[in-house]
């Protein structure tokens, strides 16, 4: 038997409506969704897998799931997870996640990652947006995108569905835009918006304008300056960072009228032993928030693709999935991220998300506390 205070993930995963016909259920809707769910923590990646686990696990699995005819074949949870409404388990894993995320701070990255062995011939594969707590480390809420669109649309009903009061947003420059920046300050957070050549006269004009002022060493215009000492990034490079904010200028004030309560403009200047880069970013924050501040939300940003997009293809061969029909990926999809919030949410194994998802497949104790339920009794 298996007891959990306040309302549990397992309990969130009760309320998925089932899509089956009635007549035609042999298999509970919980148990294969909570059967799925332990198997992909405990290191399963594909229907057959998952099958495979639960049989192993079927004694551990019978002491809270009713299991009426057992553990079911890996074509009926390839079945149900097609036609299972993705969205609905979407929003219901979205509203988890925000029951045990609490107050939001800090920076919250918004990234897209396309999963790419759900390519089907030439249709183009599932792409997934994600906004990532960077000081809490843990996923908020994701959506996938329509098959016809992009990230650009699919990132203002991402924002709709978060509480990120008073949080700095951070996006690449695919989210640069100015319907974004709306849906950003509608949220009551700020911005802090990668600039790049999609928007080609207003990436020219901040780099022109930044350009004239680094030959006068910014003498004549009030700016805030932080600098990152050289030092060996992730890779081995040895390399430092500049940062220069401002206020938008007066001649930009008609170029970025509308975009939502634009305020300042940032050039970042990388120095490596191979040469420098620079790079423009826009935000709503004032100067007086200071380039230190913007800085470390620029460096933050960075989290979204170590903590999550790596750890999904590294420890979840999320690209080499073969899961390609209907639902099923973006269904199995939104299992391996709760998988992940939950894996990073467990800190009393130092060790890395594939060793411990061994450790939850071999150790029924160490997957409860992973799911952070209480054994009474197996």
């Amino acid at each position: 038997m298996i007891e959990s205070a306040g309302t549990s993930l397992l309990e969130h995963l009760g309320r998925v409506p089932d899509p089956r016909v009635k007549r035609t259920r042999r298999h509970e809707l919980m148990d294969i969704l909570v059967i799925a769910l332990c198997a992909v923590i405990g290191g399963a990646d594909d229907w057959v897998e998952i099958v495979q686990f639960g049989k192993a696990k079927k004694d551990w699995f019978s002491t809270f799931l009713k299991l009426p005819n057992g553990i079911a074949s890996h074509d009926t949870f390839g079945r149900v997870f097609q036609i299972l409404d993705s969205q609905v388990l979407e929003q219901v894993c979205i509203q988890w996640l925000q029951s045990i995320a609490g107050q939001v701070e800090g920076v919250v990255a918004i990234d897209g990652k396309s999963l790419r062995g759900a390519r089907c011939g030439k249709q183009s594969p599932l792409h997934i947006v994600s906004a990532w707590a960077c000081q809490n480390s843990m996923l908020l809420g994701q959506v996938q995108t329509d098959k016809k669109s992009n990230e650009i649309t699919a990132i203002p009903e991402l924002l709709k569905l978060l509480s990120i009061q008073g949080c700095i947003v951070t996006i690449d420059a695919m989210g640069c835009q100015k319907a974004i920046t709306k849906a950003i300050i509608d949220s009551e957070a700020d911005y802090v918006l990668n600039l790049k050549s999609n928007h080609r006269h207003l990436h020219g004009q901040v780099a022109s304008w930044f350009q004239e002022n680094h030959e006068t060493d910014f003498t004549q215009q009030t700016y805030s300056y932080s600098l990152e000492n050289a030092q060996s990034n992730n890779h081995g490079r040895i390399e430092s960072r500049e940062l220069w904010l401002m206020e938008v200028p007066e001649h930009l004030k008609r170029a970025t009228k509308y975009w939502t309560k634009l305020q300042t403009i940032a050039m970042v200047r990388r120095t490596r032993q191979v040469g420098e880069e620079a790079h423009y970013y826009i935000s709503s924050l004032p100067l007086s928030a200071g380039a230190q501040s913007i800085a470390k939300a620029i460096r933050s940003h960075w989290a979204v693709e170590n903590s999550l997009h790596w750890s999904l293809d590294v420890a979840f061969r999320e690209d080499a999935s073969q899961v390609r029909k209907d639902e099923g990926p973006a269904n199995l999809g939104c299992l391996r991220r709760v998988a992940l919030t939950q894996l990073k949410r467990e800190t009393s194994l130092k060790v890395g998300i594939k060793n411990k998802r061994s450790r939850a497949g071999w150790d029924p104790a160490y997957m409860a506390k992973v799911l952070e339920i209480e054994v009474l009794s197996i």
